[in-house]
């Protein structure tokens, strides 16, 4: 076995790849090798911005695409479109990437994922291939634990999502 290699996969918006790509960047520079998977859109709109390409050269990071499964003209602005696109056409192409990444260098597979939020489904992925994950959350601890907390308010009654006022 080689090198640790981690596969890094943020939600694609801002607040997600940036602190993921801080990670990769970080781990690289400990040794580790980085496989960075951007949507196919993100990369091209990174591409066009000024410097983009600077933050890896030279670093053990590799940036890769898939495709979010939504077309170009699409609104990706409307996140539970993407989201939903994301969730039903990215977990057979991350599968097919992991055997491919991992078929080009035998003894250097990928050990383990990490994502950011909403897309926990790659863990799965990375599950049944045997490959470890863990998620990460660039939002604030307490915004972790606010969201972690909304079932059990629902649950106990203590907020509806069916009446409320978004007015006020």
């Amino acid at each position: 076995m080689g090198i640790p290699h981690f596969l890094c996969m943020p939600f694609p918006v801002q607040g997600h790849v940036n602190p993921l790509m801080q990670l990769a960047l970080l781990s690289a520079k400990h040794g580790c090798k980085v496989t960075f998977v951007h949507t196919e859109f993100n990369h091209k709109r990174a591409n066009t911005t000024v410097g983009a390409g600077n933050l890896i050269k030279g670093s053990q990071v590799e940036l890769v695409t898939l495709s979010d499964g939504l077309d170009p003209e699409d609104d990706r602005n409307d996140v539970t479109k993407l989201l939903l696109s994301i969730k039903s056409t990215m977990p057979a192409r991350l599968s097919k990437l992991i055997q491919h990444i991992n078929a080009l260098d035998v003894h250097n597979k990928i050990t383990c994922i990490i994502v950011t939020f909403n897309m926990g489904w790659a863990l799965e992925v990375g599950h049944k291939l045997g490959i470890k994950g863990a998620l990460l959350c660039p939002a604030s601890a307490t915004s972790l634990a606010s969201a972690a907390c909304i079932p059990k308010l629902l649950g106990d009654g203590i907020i509806d999502s069916q009446d409320f006022d978004y007015a006020n």
